[in-house]
């Protein structure tokens, strides 16, 4: 239904977690039956996890803890881990400043160039535990730049990040007759050369999410703004609401499946901090699900305690705040518990196979077609 803005504008309306709840099955199922596996390529995994590319969450320890327990990590290439070889040390120290003097510190730490030796040193270092899938995530902008060197480190999955991806980037020439922004990157044509799985977004429209899918990806991020501690809704005033940009992107999976036949993971990105979150996600057709600040309260997060968007540190465009997140159990109990209290944020899988077991589904294919009742 559109509503009108204005004699010249219509808009629609869209919805939230909080404005929607899964409408139970008349059939239920033991917990214990639901498989919440899912598919990345050719690599699968046991829990519908992707840990964000960021410096709070992400470290190479973590990468291998979520690895173990069944999940996929993805370090951040261009983060304080390959800016800076004591980089555990720096966010140690990041941890007692205060909000102001943290970001400004922050800012300064990111203009350290990109280490390609820190990039090879990383990826091996978490490679080195067996069984684990390698993930990194690059810039639009400087994705060309490092790849190869992450390739030849042994990356399994590479994940093109930013907070809005398209799949056509256009830049003014330049004086000399180069871009203004660096050079253009045709993710069809990229995607095409690039041996392992590629993940790309942020998105949160169906025709964006389409165009996507046509470039190759494996998989699709859906969420832009919506992050804990991110402002690009307030500085850019772009993005949607998760529930309803979820929907839209699995819409556009489905409209390219007929297509091509190539079923696409759909990935929601942001805005979730409880296991009803995570649920809402994967029954308005998500795949998986990324999380950021419900990882950043993990004891073992690097962030110790703290949590901040990679475009927090943008040297001239800061979009996203640093937030004390606070530390309430193991890495493990925040995924797979036991729970430490009844708030819905440890435990966060436990809480997604009983949601799934309460719609009487057996897998997250079956859970993406629950019945969502509008509520707020």
């Amino acid at each position: 239904m559109e509503i009108e803005i204005g004699r010249g504008k219509k808009a629609r309306r869209a919805y939230g977690f909080d404005e929607i709840a899964i409408v139970p099955s008349r059939r239920t199922r033991n917990p214990d039956e639901v498989d919440v596996s899912w598919k990345l390529g050719p690599y699968r995994f046991a829990l519908p996890l992707v840990a964000s590319p960021m410096d709070a969450v992400v470290s190479p320890d973590t990468a291998k803890q979520v690895g173990r327990l069944g999940g996929l990590a993805i370090l951040d290439l261009e983060g304080l881990w390959t800016r800076h070889e004591d980089a555990d040390e720096q966010l140690a120290a990041l941890a007692d400043l205060d909000r102001s003097e943290a970001l400004a510190r922050l800012r300064e730490l990111h203009a350290a160039p990109v280490v390609p030796e820190l990039i090879r040193d990383r990826i091996q270092e978490i490679s080195s535990e067996p069984g684990v899938v390698v993930g990194g995530a690059l810039t639009p902008q400087r994705v060309r730049r490092h790849y190869e060197t992450a390739l030849d480190a042994g990356l399994d999955v590479l994940a093109i990040r930013g907070t809005v991806v398209s799949a056509e980037h256009v830049a003014k020439p330049s004086a000399e007759g180069g871009s203004a922004e660096g050079e253009v990157l045709n993710l069809k044509q990229f995607i095409a050369e690039v041996p392992i799985p590629v993940v790309v977004g942020g998105c949160s429209s169906y025709h964006t999410g389409l165009h996507l899918m046509r470039t190759g990806a494996a998989g699709v991020l859906v969420g832009v703004g919506v992050g804990e501690g991110s402002t690009a809704h307030d500085v850019l005033g772009v993005g949607l609401p998760q529930a309803s940009a979820i929907a839209d992107v699995a819409g556009a999976r489905s409209t390219h499946v007929l297509e091509t036949g190539e079923y696409v993971q759909v990935i929601a990105a942001g805005g979730m901090r409880s296991g009803g979150d995570l649920a809402k996600a994967i029954a308005c057709g998500a795949d998986a699900v990324m999380l950021g600040g419900p990882l950043a309260r993990a004891t073992e997060a690097p962030g110790r305690g703290w949590h901040w968007t990679p475009s927090s540190a943008h040297a001239t465009l800061p979009r996203g705040d640093r937030v004390e997140v606070g530390r309430i159990g193991s890495l493990e109990q925040v995924l797979t518990g036991p729970a430490v209290d009844g708030s819905g944020t440890t435990n966060l899988v436990g809480a997604l196979r009983r949601s799934m077991a309460t719609c009487g589904s057996l897998d997250l294919a079956e859970f993406n077609r629950a019945q969502i009742a509008v509520t707020g």
